[in-house]
């Protein structure tokens, strides 16, 4: 399996559906030409901010091949294959494989609560299953709990095709031990807006951001200041993206307020797609007089 090259931002894309919960296509490839454009380093198709566990099989399939025919090579196409269960996890991510995805970002099972031994025989039988690079998703937000650092350190030096990890913790001495485990056999992404800057620091190599959707020249430019050094323009590029996480993932329902951002910039980015449902018009004021001082592109 070759080595994957983890670096920079990646977005994870958003599903544009109309409202009868259609999926829009030329909407999408509309918004994959200004990721692109800002710089990005990658598409992740099938994510959480995509409303993933809300797409069938067949949606899964057809949106991920869509985005790898639209990007063509210019950037690198990652495709979310997490599920419930271990054996429809290594159904998707050969799914993934057979699209034509780089890699597989998976999610840590949801539901049942696993033990640590049960989170780390999960990704062993993926890896063991599956010739695609795999990184790890911890997202506690959405599964109610967190996976150990130590487990993380183990699968990545028991198991061939860990790639990385995508941590959306949001705690830095998290990050940090991640990092100090096995910071130096897996590129760690950070997937929380508040730690991007931090997980640069620390010795992560990027980030997997849903405000990129929204603002993907600001988390780049966070990232290329960092790299070049200067950590002053970084920090103002780090205190935009705080902001702005705040407002579309903090103070309201992420899905629908990234939506509502987007199409505010003149994208149609649509609505969720139920049982989501779009920001009511008072939510959208108030969501656009938060951000109306603040720099979207």
């Amino acid at each position: 399996m070759a080595r994957l090259n983890l670096e920079g931002v990646y977005v994870p894309n958003v599903t544009p559906f109309d409202a009868k919960g259609e999926i829009q296509y030329e909407a999408l490839a509309e918004l994959i030409e200004y990721w692109i454009g800002a710089g990005v380093s990658g598409v992740v198709a099938n994510a959480s901010t995509g409303e993933s566990p809300y797409l069938n099989r067949e949606e899964l399939t057809k949106v991920l091949s869509f985005v790898i025919d639209q990007v063509d090579g210019r950037v690198q196409v990652i495709a979310g294959t997490g599920a419930v269960a271990t054996r429809e996890t290594i159904e998707l991510t050969r799914d993934a494989k057979k699209a034509g995805a780089e890699a597989a970002l998976i999610t840590t099972p949801w539901f049942f609560r696993p033990t640590e031994e049960e989170l780390y025989r999960h990704y062993a039988a993926v890896l063991s299953a599956v010739d695609l690079p795999v990184i790890l998703y911890n997202v506690p937000k959405f599964t109610g709990y967190s996976i150990a650092p130590k487990t993380i350190a183990r699968i990545a030096e028991d198991c061939v095709g860990l790639a990385g990890v995508k941590d959306s913790g949001g705690n830095p001495g998290n990050m940090a031990e991640i990092i100090r485990l096995c910071g130096d056999r897996i590129a760690c992404l950070s997937g929380a807006a508040d730690m991007f800057l931090p997980t640069l620091s620390l010795g992560g190599k990027g980030a997997v951001l849903a405000i990129a959707n929204a603002v993907p020249g600001t988390c780049v430019e966070l990232y290329q200041a960092f790299k070049k050094g200067d950590i002053a323009t970084a920090g103002k590029r780090q205190r935009t993206a705080s902001h702005v996480n705040n407002v579309l993932v903090a103070s309201f329902p992420q899905v629908a307020a990234i939506k509502a951002a987007l199409n505010g910039l003149g994208y149609k980015a649509g609505v969720p797609r139920m049982p989501l449902l779009p920001l009511t018009e008072a939510q959208e004021k108030a969501a656009a007089e938060a951000l109306k001082n603040t720099k979207l592109y």
